[in-house]
């Protein structure tokens, strides 16, 4: 998988939500993953020709796992003329302290607090989060089942109180490909304990589980959730019958 590859679905990504302006400076959250090291790169050689100017930059949150080792990051970086931030912290005391059993809901809020904490700090505008076509489905299937609503994350979003846009360029491209084209990236491992043992990995091996019996179950899941002029739920039901019931009185 090749940069030029994928720059296609993230260009298209980029233009339906208007995620870049002029003058926009855009820190990457980079944990050191494969997601998030891809959006770097790619907003890096999106960088070069995109019609709107603006600055980047990469800042890590360090949660304090004793053995995590961030240069290689740091390295990539420096060689492609990025400005890199280690925000310090002692998130992961804090969360297996309070949540051993279920970390990750606290985590993601604390790792987003310091990240919107540090991008208010060098005085940049936007984040931009690694969150692919296979984050949305699972978050629509965790907040299905577990919160019995219908409802996913926003290819961007603005929060008021921290004045910060949110933008996630890559959620066009699946993780199949990601795992394809990060391969001559820095990848970090993940030290945290709960790797793999979350109810989003449940999400992906239910989903793989489907796929074995309808191996276009994801690309449809996928295409429901990003097209909603094809839904048929309740009170879509109900307005569509008051729309029909005011055209027949006039």
């Amino acid at each position: 998988m090749t940069t030029q590859q994928l720059l296609a679905p993230f260009r298209r990504a980029i233009t339906d939500f208007d995620m870049i302006n002029d003058g926009d400076k855009i820190a990457v959250g980079v944990s050191g993953g494969k997601d998030s090291l891809t959006l770097l790169a790619l907003l890096k050689a999106y960088q070069r020709f995109s019609p709107q100017k603006f600055e980047l930059a990469a800042i890590t949150v360090d949660m304090g796992f004793a053995e995590h080792d961030f240069s290689p990051i740091a390295d990539f970086c420096k060689d492609n003329g990025i400005d890199y931030y280690v925000e310090k912290t002692e998130i992961a005391q804090i969360i297996f302290e309070k949540c051993p059993d279920n970390p990750c809901s606290l985590c993601s809020k604390m790792r987003r607090g310091a990240l919107n904490t540090k991008i208010n700090e060098i005085g940049f505008n936007k984040l931009a989060l690694g969150h692919h076509s296979d984050d949305v489905i699972e978050t629509f299937l965790l907040s299905f089942f577990y919160e019995g609503r219908l409802s996913v994350f926003s290819p961007k979003s603005y929060m008021s109180r921290m004045k910060i846009t949110v933008i996630r360029p890559i959620v066009y491209i699946s993780e199949r490909e990601i795992n394809a084209y990060a391969k001559n990236l820095p990848v970090v491992k993940n030290p945290c304990p709960a790797d793999k043992h979350t109810q989003r990995q449940y999400m992906k091996d239910l989903i793989h589980k489907i796929q074995e019996d309808i191996p276009f179950a994801k690309e449809r899941m996928f295409s429901a959730v990003s097209h909603p002029e094809r839904y048929n739920l309740w009170d879509n039901i109900r307005q569509k019958y008051l729309d029909e019931l005011n055209d027949s009185d006039k």
